[in-house]
């Protein structure tokens, strides 16, 4: 077993959760959370968040900034956790926890930038709503899978799409006027092709949208594929349209997009590796190409997420294990990565990574020591620079600054 995070279908550890959890609880013992944990008063569909005290005061510039843990695990987090952090210096100072939201491993926020949803990491998956004018939970619905892993919001703002690991599945959300989340309208299991070397079955690790709106993208880790889907706007069902295989035991975990939408950079968990795709937003058809170096040597090192920037000169990569941020130019037009080199990630296990909304910040959540790490990033070079002292957030598994 390796690096990260759910339960199986059949009640076992996974992969995903193994490691991390192991060693998460430890590691919030030496660094404890900055948020004292709440009571839930009002039922599932009224949760709001806990007024612990609050560690310093924010500036008047301050921006919100949500954090995911795991809450069933030992020395977790109870909720999401809320903050803000100095969109100069870069400093996050800790404001309390959504509490009552089981397992919030992902965030994603609507495009009107109204409402948070969480996914809820457990055999019986869930997505929840959170509005985040007073961070009142406006209800939670099944998913149909086992242990989802990653959520987007459809660009138009009227769909929910979420990935689950357990099952190897996906499925999609109606979302509604006030952000509530209705009942399904789709659900797919990956049946096929079958699982890659290692593997027992599907491993849905991801879904997102191409960004021209046109295909919906979902990455597969138990059977090396990339499934895109075309979204019917009015229905909210999926319809599969191609698939990109990449090579046998690769491990796809994390696709993202270059700005030209033409192409998309991968990253390979099991094989330790990136590749660049082409892609055709006409067919939704990815290309994948040959398997590059993550720059980590020749050590146990699991690739977890990549960033481009919003010029799309810069790509950076968060490596679990290596414990780094590895750092890429984006050559010929989106169509190369050149490997320039590694920064200490700031942290033990660095699992997700996400840039301030202007692009000057990337932060990186850290599972195992329990931290947050926060970097200014040089738009010219692509230089990353440690802002100061890791902030600590029991068993971070997500950062997400608004």
């Amino acid at each position: 077993m390796v690096a990260g995070g759910a339960r199986e279908a059949g009640g076992g550890w996974s992969r995903r959760r193994f490691v991390g959890a192991a060693a998460g609880a430890a590691a919030v013992v030496a660094v404890p959370s900055p948020a004292a944990p709440g009571s839930d008063a009002s039922g599932p569909a009224g949760r709001r968040a806990t007024a612990p005290a609050k560690r310093g005061t924010p500036g008047p510039a301050a921006r919100p900034l949500h954090l995911g843990t795991y809450t069933s695990v030992d020395g977790g987090g109870t909720g999401i956790g809320l903050a803000s952090y100095d969109p100069v210096t870069g400093r996050i100072t800790g404001a309390g926890t959504v509490t009552g939201v089981a397992d919030p491993s992902y965030l994603a926020v609507h495009p009107d930038g109204r409402t948070l949803y969480a996914v809820d990491e457990r055999t019986d998956g869930g997505v929840t709503a959170v509005r985040l004018a007073d961070h009142r939970v406006l209800g939670t619905r099944s998913t149909g899978g086992a242990a989802p892993c990653h959520l987007s919001v459809h660009p138009c703002g009227r769909w929910l799409l979420s990935a689950h690991y357990g099952s190897g599945s996906v499925a999609v959300h109606p979302i509604g006027t006030t952000g509530a989340l209705g009942e399904r309208t789709d659900f797919v299991t990956h049946s096929s092709p079958p699982p890659g070397p290692g593997q027992q079955g599907p491993h849905a690790h991801q879904i997102v949208t191409s960004p021209d709106g046109g295909h919906v993208l979902a990455v597969d880790l138990g059977t090396d594929t990339v499934h895109s889907y075309r979204l019917d706007p009015a229905a909210g069902t999926l319809t599969e349209v191609a698939r990109a295989r990449a090579r046998p035991g690769a491990g796809p975990r994390h696709l993202t997009f270059h700005p030209d939408g033409r192409h998309a950079y991968l990253a390979n968990e099991l094989d330790d590796t990136v590749t660049v795709c082409a892609y055709d937003p006409g067919t939704g058809r990815l290309t994948i190409g040959g398997p590059q170096s993550t720059g980590t040597g020749t050590g146990t090192n699991y690739p977890a997420q990549l960033l481009v920037t919003a010029d799309g000169a810069h790509a950076y990569l968060a490596n679990r294990g290596h414990n780094s941020l590895t750092r890429y130019a984006v050559e010929a037009d989106g169509a190369r990565l050149r490997l320039v080199g590694t920064v200490p990630a700031g942290g033990d296990f660095p699992r997700q990574i996400a840039f301030s909304p202007d692009g000057r910040l990337l932060f990186a959540a850290n599972q195992r020591s329990g931290t947050v790490s926060v970097f200014h990033v040089d738009s010219g070079s692509g230089d990353l620079r440690l802002a100061g002292e890791p902030f600590a957030s029991p068993v971070a598994v997500c950062a997400l600054p608004l």
